[in-house]
This record gives C-alpha cells, structure tokens and sequence, in this order.
C-alpha cells in the first residue's frame, strides 16, 4: 500500500479514533453517569472476558449462521423473482402489489408471526431475515432487468438466444449493480432483524447476550457486544463493496 492511499485510510476512519476518545474522555471526567457509559477501556476488558469465557464466540456463531442462511435465502429467492418478474408480465401483475404491500412494512413487526408459526429455534430467525432480506433484493432485480438494454435483448432473440442463455447472457449482467445495491440494503437489514428478534424471543445470539448482561447489570459486557455487532456489520459492509467492484470491473 502506498503512502498516500495510507493516509488517505487514516483520515477516513480518523472519526471513530476521535469518538473513541472522547467516549474514554467522557467517561472519566463522570460528565455522563458511568453505568449508562462506562469507559471504553472496560468495555474492552469485558470483550476480552467475553472472548476467553467462550460466550461471545458461542453466541456470535449462532448469530451469524442465521443471519447468513437467511440472508442467503433472500438472494437467491428474491433474485430470481425480482427478475421473472421483469420478464414475465403475468407475475408481475400478481406479485408486484405484493411487494409494494410488504415493502413500507416495519419487519420487526414479523418477529411474533415467525414466532407462532416456527417457535423460539433458529427458524424462525432465518424465516424473518429471509423475509426482510428479500424484498430489497427482489426490487434491485426487478428494476435492474427492467432497465436492460433492449437493443441487446432484441440482438439475441435475433441470433435465436433462448429465453434462459438470454437472461443469464444479457439480464442478469445488465441487472447486476442493481442486484448488488439491493443485496447490500439487505446486508444491513440482517443484522437489525437479528438483533432484534434475539432481543425479544431468543435463547441464544448476540442480541440475547446484550438483552441478558443488561439485565443483569454488566453494562461494560452489553457494550463489548453491541460494538462487536457494529464492527461486524462494518467490516461486512466494507468487504461487499470490494466484492461489487470486482464483479463490475468489467463494465469500466
């Protein structure tokens, strides 16, 4: 790495050095009662407690495994769909409203549906990630395939493409930006449903551990987990967006 693409790292993430600080800062001087923000220095005592107990890791890996078999899901189901939808008329007509419905609907508000209908288990953390997951990533599809060039569309038909060599030759690389924008919507919504419903109905996951060390009274412990989501979420985001611009390398 270059110097200057070093420095140009350093000054971008200079806000979360300066916000670390003056987290400590704030805390020492007890400008802000220590038991809503306890230094940043035990929470990173409790974090390292976490880790060597096993809980973090435990709960963290439960965590991830539902919240990447339903985001999982959300691809590849509503990929697929965003883009039949595009090119069939007939299930655009039905589906459409559908997803226009579901849309503005706040998906926490499906943790006690998922509930009722798969009980406390992962299942029902899966289904409502998939179910969350999959409406921006069926739109990216559907409004990527609609905005293909029809001028290369026509091209193929005209050189007796099929409709799948089609899709998979013109559609889906024309799509793809929007695909990938939607997947990456979707991304973020995982980890917010699945904080959210191991905060309410869960047995295990990092959002029963920041529900459990706050009720118990290890705030530095609550801390130490919410930031671990944070950081997660981050270093997913930051890794997706390398992963786009090598799967759109070939439009420059």
């Amino acid at each position: 790495m270059t110097p200057e693409a070093v420095t140009k790292t350093l000054v971008r993430y200079l806000p979360i050095v300066i916000m670390a600080i003056g987290w400590e800062a704030i805390a020492r001087m007890n400008l802000v009662d220590s038991l809503a923000l306890p230094p940043l220095s035990k929470v990173a005592v409790a974090w390292a407690d976490l880790m060597r107990d096993g809980e973090l890791v435990d709960n963290g890996a439960s965590s991830l495994y539902r919240g990447g078999v339903g985001l999982l899901l959300a691809i590849a189901v509503g990929g697929g769909l965003g883009i039949a939808m595009a090119r069939f008329r007939i299930l655009d007509m039905f589906i459409n409203p559908l997803v226009e419905l579901f849309y503005p609907l706040p998906k926490s508000a499906l943790i006690p549906v998922t509930v009722l209908w798969l009980g406390f288990g992962d299942g029902s953390k899966i289904l409502l990630i998939f179910l969350g997951c999959m409406i921006p990533v069926t739109i990216g599809a559907y409004n990527g395939a609609r905005g293909s060039d029809h001028a290369l569309i026509w091209s193929a038909r005209g050189m007796g493409a099929g409709s799948m060599r089609m899709i998979f030759d013109v559609v889906l690389p024309s799509a793809l930006p929007e695909i990938l924008n939607g997947i990456r919507t979707a991304l973020a919504l995982a980890f917010i449903l699945l904080v959210s419903s191991e905060l309410i109905v869960s047995q295990k996951g990092f959002g029963y551990l920041i529900g459990y060390l706050g009720s118990t009274g290890s705030y530095e412990g609550m801390y130490a987990v919410v930031l671990t989501v944070a950081f997660l979420g981050f270093a997913a985001d930051r890794i997706y967006q390398l992963v786009m611009q090598r799967l759109l390398r070939w439009r420059e």
